[in-house]
C-alpha cells in the first residue's frame, strides 16, 4: 500500500485489508528518502506500507520491485501517481475519481473505481491467455501430425496418404473451425488459482512443446495407420487415402475437446463448450458430404468403403481421447504453475 496518508491509518488499515502482516513494516516517505538504493533493494520485499510518500518515491518503489524481477502494477487516481503509473508495467488509473493526466499515463482505467474489478480482468486475461495457449497447441499438434503422415509414407512407400485438395479440406474444417470455438472457451474455474507466469516465460515452457511433438506423432501415426488398413482393404491406394482423410479429419475434431482443459473432460463437461459443439456437428457433415456425396467423392480422390472400415476409422480417430484422458489422469498432464 502507497498513500499520502498518515502512517497510523494506513497501517490500521492495511492491517484490516490483510496487507500489512506479521513481520511486514510500515515506513514513511522520509524514512524511503534515507534509504540507500542497496537497502531499498534488500528490504522492498518486506515493506507492506508506504505512507507520506512523494511521487519520486512511488517511482523508486516501483523500479526496486521491477529490479526484482517482477511484474508492477501500479494504481492510481492524482497527478502525482503519473509518473508511477508511467513508469510501472501496467499502469491502472482511476476512471470516476481519476484526473485526466493520471488516465493518459496509465495503460488502463478502472472505469467503476472497484478493485474487485482488477481480479475479475486479471481472471480474464488469465483466461484469455490459456485459450491462446490451446489454440497454438492445437493447431501445432494437428498439422505436424500432417506433416509426419506425409514425410513417412512418401519415405516409405512413395506414395501420399494425401491429396492435396485432401489435405486443404482437412486444414479449412477440422482444424481452423474447432480452433476458432476452442478459442471461446470458457475461463476455467482454477484459473485463479495459478501462479503469475514470468513475463519472459515462454508459451512452450513446463514442456508444452514436447507434449504438442508428441500428440503430432500420435496423430502422423493415426493417419498411416489407417492409409495402411484402408490400402489393405480396398487393395487400392485411393481406398488408403479415403480411410487415412477419415481417421485424420474425425480425430483432429475429437482432439479439440482434450485441448480445453488440463482436467479430464468429463470432470469440466464434455459438451459445456456450445460454440465447440456446433462446430463439431458442422464439421463432421462436411467430412460426411465428401465422402458420400457422389461426384464430391470422386472429386477428392476418394472411393466408397465397406462398413466395418469407417467403423475402424471411427475406433482410430477416438485414440486422441483416450491417450489423453489417461494422461491427465495418471499425471503426464498437469498445470505447472498452481501455488
Amino acid at each position: 500500500m502507497i498513500t499520502g496518508d498518515h502512517i497510523a491509518t494506513a497501517s490500521a488499515i492495511a492491517k484490516e485489508l490483510g496487507i500489512l502482516c506479521e513481520g511486514d513494516r510500515a515506513i514513511t516517505g522520509k524514512e524511503l528518502d534515507e534509504m540507500s538504493e542497496e537497502e531499498l533493494d534488500r528490504e522492498v520485499k518486506n515493506i507492506a506500507v508506504y505512507a507520506r510518500v512523494s511521487p519520486e518515491n512511488k517511482i523508486r518503489i516501483v523500479k526496486a520491485w521491477q529490479k526484482k524481477g517482477e511484474v508492477v502494477s501500479m494504481t492510481g487516481d492524482g497527478v502525482n501517481d503519473a509518473p508511477a503509473l508511467k513508469a510501472a508495467d501496467i499502469g491502472c488509473a482511476m476512471g470516476i475519481t481519476g484526473t485526466d493526466v493520471a488516465k493518459s499515463a496509465a495503460d488502463m482505467t478502472l472505469t467503476d473505481d472497484n478493485f474487485a474489478t482488477i481480479v475479475d480482468a486479471v481472471k480474464e486475461g488469465r483466461g484469455i491467455y490459456a485459450n491462446i495457449k490451446k489454440v497454438v497447441g492445437f493447431l501445432l499438434g494437428t498439422n505436424i501430425g500432417e506433416v509426419l503422415a506425409v514425410f513417412f509414407t512418401m519415405l516409405i512407400w512413395r506414395q501420399s496418404p494425401f491429396l492435396s485438395i485432401q489435405l486443404l479440406w482437412i486444414n479449412l474444417i477440422t482444424d481452423s473451425l474447432p480452433a476458432i470455438a476452442l478459442g471461446m472457451e470458457n475461463v476455467e474455474k482454477d484459473i485463479m488459482t495459478h501462479k503469475p507466469k514470468p513475463k519472459n516465460e515462454s508459451l512452450f515452457a513446463h514442456g508444452y512443446g514436447l507434449r504438442i511433438i508428441l500428440q503430432g506423432v500420435m496423430f502422423g501415426g493415426l493417419a498411416i495407420a489407417g492409409f495402411v488398413i484402408g490400402r489393405s482393404i480396398s487393395g487400392s491406394i485411393e481406398g488408403g487415402r479415403t480411410l487415412a482423410f477419415i481417421t485424420l479429419a474425425l480425430s483432429q475434431i475429437l482432439h479439440a475437446y482434450n485441448m480445453r482443459s488440463e482436467h479430464s473432460i468429463f470432470k469440466i463437461g464434455i459438451f459445456s463448450n456450445k460454440k465447440l459443439n456446433i462446430v463439431t456437428l458442422i464439421s463432421i457433415v462436411l467430412i460426411c458430404f465428401v465422402c458420400f456425396v457422389p461426384g464430391v467423392l470422386t472429386a477428392f480422390g476418394m472411393i466408397y468403403l465397406p462398413y466395418y472400415a469407417y467403423l475402424i476409422a471411427i475406433g482410430l480417430a477416438i485414440v486422441p481421447i483416450i491417450v489423453m484422458e489417461i494422461s491427465k489422469a495418471v499425471g503426464l498432464i498437469k498445470h505447472h504453475s498452481h501455488k
